[in-house]
């Protein structure tokens, strides 16, 4: 705890990896590219459960729970999927001491076993729509694995719905993206650009892949979460049809939609800074931690008694601590909540005792102010709510100041050069697979969001010079 963290100017990467740990929000597993989800990391994504929950529920999603082996004839039955999924594949050949029939697939995602099931569950309109969500684990093999941000198994929701029609299921598809954008930027305080994806990004198997996308404070992009409309896709593959009202078969139209752990990672590069974690309140695991101070051994039952009679009160609507471990001083304390990124820390000594007041100290902006102890509660709740709001626009500031209208593509490469992040890059495109291709082999920039906010903006594409009709949004990404 005493060494200093590095920078994030100075290496943003290893700050990061160094804040995980150190933080206690998670720790490498003992094999290859897993995670170890610590309590105070898996308490942020209870909390971000919970909320998610919430929404999905006003919609009438329910959860349900599907089995994480697939069976590998399933996976082929839509070829799309297939092929993106592939390279990313962990298979089972063996179990109870033999060689199985059929190899088994550890679930990548559900769509084809939940499908399965949905093949048995509907015959008539009248059994639509279908909405499911799970919480749930799954494992893609990666490569180069960072923790929350690129694991091979992580945790996630993963939603799953059926409909009549392609239009309604395109409806759903984007109120599933405003649960998403409700969380992202009113309990996790991080702004986002909502829209599609290109052809070539968009989720293997889907007709339509709608996001959010989000500015890390690395300057580089990050897909924070994925609601996709399927059309018939799947159906096709799995022969899911009903009978409409007029008595007709017809194959259903799907969704799906996820968001995963990543997000805490998205958390952690918007808000933190060089000392540590800084946890929107509204997630925060801990929302205050009241931290006793006494310099005479006769003073501490006084403190201690004061800190507890504090604590119970707060408890009826915070998220509080009380830090009351022995043998450490108050500073190692306070530098301890810090990269914990408890957003109020609360200060009480005898001198505080004697005028009958608190002192909070904010971890967003490190002001300090006084309140009376009758007003604790209060005040507490008010602080919070005003760290909330600063999170949110102070990373909104933040996004606007990096992103980039470019019409040149020598201005482009030079934003995009070097090893850093390069901003958000509003260019024109020319609406080609083959273009967006050749941006991302010269410049590692990646087409990340078709914004449904376009401007209508007759231009040329910053790539070839072909006729664009809008600017698209760019950027060096996870």
């Amino acid at each position: 705890m005493a060494e200093k963290l590095p920078t994030r100017r100075e290496d943003f990467s290893e700050w990061y990896n160094q804040v995980v740990v150190r933080a206690e929000l998670a720790d490498y597993g003992p094999s290859r590219g897993s995670m170890i989800v610590r309590p105070y990391g898996y308490a942020l994504w209870e909390n971000i459960q919970a909320y998610l929950d919430k929404g999905f529920r006003q919609h009438g999603v329910r959860n349900a729970y599907f089995p994480l082996l697939i069976p590998e004839s399933f996976i082929h039955k839509e070829a799309e999927h297939v092929e993106g999924f592939a390279p990313h594949l962990a298979v089972v050949t063996h179990a109870g001491g033999r060689e199985l029939e059929e190899k088994l697939i550890v679930r990548p995602t559900s769509e084809t076993i939940v499908n399965d099931s949905v093949k048995k569950w509907v015959h008539s309109y009248r059994d639509l729509p279908v909405l499911l969500n799970m919480w749930n684990s799954v494992v893609r093999w990666e490569m180069r694995t960072k923790l929350f941000l690129r694991t091979s198994e992580f945790l996630w929701q993963e939603g799953h719905t059926s409909h009549t029609t392609f239009a309604e299921a395109d409806v759903f598809a984007l109120q599933m993206l405003g649960v998403y954008r409700d969380f992202a930027e009113n309990a996790a305080a991080v702004p986002v650009i909502a829209g599609r994806k290109s052809e070539a990004e968009k989720f293997a198997g889907a007709h339509t892949t709608y996001t959010l996308e989000a500015l890390m404070g690395d300057r580089r992009a990050l897909q924070s979460c994925t609601s996709h409309n399927l059309a018939d896709n799947f159906a096709r593959g799995f022969g899911i049809q009903y009978l409409d009202r007029d008595n007709a078969l017809q194959y259903v139209s799907q969704t799906s939609f996820g968001l995963s752990t990543r997000f805490v990672g998205a958390i952690i590069m918007v808000h933190g800074d060089d000392q540590g974690l800084v946890l929107p309140p509204r997630l925060a695991p801990t929302q205050a931690v009241i931290v006793p101070i006494w310099r005479k051994e006769g003073e501490r039952a006084q403190v201690l008694a004061a800190a507890a009679r504090l604590r119970d009160a707060l408890a009826s609507t915070l998220r509080v601590e009380l830090d009351a471990r022995e043998g450490l001083t108050p500073g190692f304390k306070f530098n301890a909540w810090e990269l914990r990124g408890v957003p109020l820390r609360i200060e009480l000594g005898p001198r505080d005792i004697e005028k009958n007041q608190v002192v909070f100290a904010r971890r967003d902006t490190g002001e300090k102010s006084f309140a009376p102890q009758a007003d604790a509660a209060a005040g507490a709740r008010a602080l919070l709510e005003s760290i909330q709001a600063n999170l949110y626009a102070r990373a909104k500031k933040f996004m606007d100041d990096n992103t980039f209208r470019i019409d040149a593509w020598e201005e482009f490469k030079a934003r995009t050069a070097g090893e850093g992040g390069a901003g958000l890059l509003l260019a024109h495109w020319c609406g080609k697979t083959a273009c967006e291709k050749e941006i991302q082999e010269e410049t590692q920039a990646t087409l990340r969001v078709i914004p449904f906010d376009q401007a209508k903006e007759e231009g040329r594409c910053v790539k070839c010079g072909d006729r664009s009709e809008g600017r698209v949004v760019f950027a060096k990404a996870y």
